[in-house]
């Protein structure tokens, strides 16, 4: 047998093989000048750090698969984040504003994705946006309905933004949809509701108190709390002692895991109902609470962030981010920060440029779907439009912990799950 360099000729063959099928490609991808996307995000808090990992994944992907065609050449993806803070207390505004102009001067984005979070700080960062001519795509906390009328409202001056994961208004009709499911099953008609002291959750709280009263619900009470609220129990024993039978709560900070402590510790014969509750969106809070969580229902937002068979690319995407992170996907804004960058390869390749108002044209032209169902942007608003059923829009999950596991409870397409009140209900 003939060898070279000590090797046996058929491995020096087979390795040859390797590198000419699939080095070339990735090669090339990897020498051109990389595709910046630039990601504002508060990496402190759920909603920053899974976009990240979420991001990450999906560059990583697209990357080893050969990068993003650009009118015939190969060029890769690179991230780069940097941190917001604007979901800590007290943090100003500008903060988020001055990461996101560093991303566009100094680390000289292409696109703007993921944040910023805090729907304050997403509004302000509109202008700078603008300003710069630099698409954005929002995957991750905004949820204000504004961000989106005020692309319609003034579409030449803020046509480059776009969000890829819902807002307050849809949400809003998923949860007043999942409450009639509930009010009928098990005839409930009291609720109490608990919110944050920001925008997205004043505005959500709002409409919700407004909407189910519309539809046969009693509103026993409400109560608002600042951001790092850690002491729950005069709210919830006002929710006792008005006999509500639902406790709705809108909260995106951490201390919410203390907020269902004390509810389990007092026995409140009221279900938990997360419009957003961020700690319990996340895989290790049944371990963090002691099991003290369950039957709280989490809204997050879009399918994916918890197991289900939305798409055929649902549970491909949740294994992916679980082997990648060692961690299920966690919450609000995995699965639509995930999709960003294969959303922006997909407009990039049809536009065959990254010229801004082809990039704008050819987003508005989007229709692939995704992890959390059909992804098209409504052209006027730049909002993807959503639906219940994951083959006509974006379908969104709530899920309810049962013996140690999220189990996808609405919406009824992609429902793993039926809806269980606690023991002292019944």
């Amino acid at each position: 047998m003939k060898r070279a360099g000590g090797l046996p000729s058929w491995i020096v063959g087979a390795a040859a093989a390797v590198f000419f099928t699939f080095l070339p490609w990735a090669g090339l991808a990897q020498q051109a000048q990389p595709i910046v996307l630039g990601a504002p995000l508060a990496t402190a808090f759920l909603y920053g750090w899974d976009s990240e990992r979420a991001l990450r994944l999906a560059v990583e992907e697209i990357n080893a698969a050969g990068g993003v065609n650009v009118a015939g050449q190969k060029r890769p993806f690179h991230l780069e984040v940097i941190d917001t803070r604007d979901l800590e207390p007290a943090v100003p505004v500008s903060e988020a504003l001055l990461a996101v102009e560093k991303l566009i001067l100094e680390k000289k984005a292409d696109f703007i994705v993921g944040g910023p979070v805090r729907s304050e700080a997403a509004l302000a960062a509109m202008d700078l946006l603008s300003k710069h001519k630099k698409i954005s795509i929002l995957s991750t906390g905004a949820l204000t309905p504004k961000y989106h009328e005020r692309v319609a409202e003034e579409y030449d001056k803020f046509k480059y933004c776009f969000r890829i994961s819902g807002e307050s208004k849809w949400l809003v009709n998923e949860i007043i949809t999942c409450l009639m499911d509930i009010k009928s099953r098990f005839n409930l008609e009291r609720m109490f509701i608990m919110v944050q002291d920001v925008a997205h959750a004043r505005a959500g709280g709002d409409i919700i108190e407004k909407l189910a009263g519309q539809k046969g619900w009693q509103v026993t009470g409400k109560e608002v709390y600042p951001t790092g609220t850690t002491d729950y129990s005069m709210g919830l024993l006002a929710a006792r002692r008005t006999k509500a039978q639902v406790l709705l709560i809108w909260m995106d900070m951490p201390e919410t895991s203390i907020l269902l402590k004390q509810w389990y510790d007092m026995k409140v014969p009221a279900l938990p109902f997360g419009s957003i509750i961020a700690a319990a969106e996340q895989p290790g809070f049944w371990k963090a609470t002691e099991g003290k969580g369950e039957f709280c229902l989490a809204n997050v937002v879009n399918a994916g962030n918890a197991p289900s068979q939305a798409t055929q690319w649902t549970m491909k995407f949740y294994e992916a981010y679980t082997k990648r992170w060692g961690v299920e996907p966690e919450g609000y804004g995995t699965s639509s920060s995930y999709m960003v960058p294969y959303v922006l390869k997909d407009a990039i390749e049809r536009a065959g440029s990254l010229d801004p108002d082809k990039m704008v044209a050819a987003l508005e032209k989007t229709d692939l779907m995704g992890v959390y169902g059909r992804i098209k942007f409504d052209p006027k608003n730049h909002q993807i439009i959503p639906s219940m059923d994951p083959q006509e829009g974006a379908v969104g999950t709530i899920f309810q912990w049962q013996a140690g596991k999220r189990v996808v409870v609405f919406p009824q397409k992609i429902a793993m799950g039926q809806i269980q009140l606690p023991p002292w209900m019944k």
